[in-house]
């Protein structure tokens, strides 16, 4: 079942998040978190949004 569409207006405030496939890592080095902030960057000035706050959490375990 799909879930419901998120309700959008202006102003909103959205919580977003990322998640590895079973449990997996997302970032695997210092390198790629860097890379990733580098990226997002450019994409808050393209679509003129705000970041209020951002956490790059590690992977509490090995991936298996």
């Amino acid at each position: 079942m799909a879930r419901s569409l998120r309700i959008e207006y202006p102003g909103a405030y959205y919580h977003v998040i990322h998640r590895g496939n079973a449990g997996e890592a997302i970032f695997r080095s210092k390198h790629e978190r860097k890379k990733f902030l580098e990226y997002l960057s450019p994409a808050v000035e393209r679509f003129g949004i705000k970041i209020h706050t951002y956490c790059l959490i590690t992977c509490p375990y090995p991936p298996a």
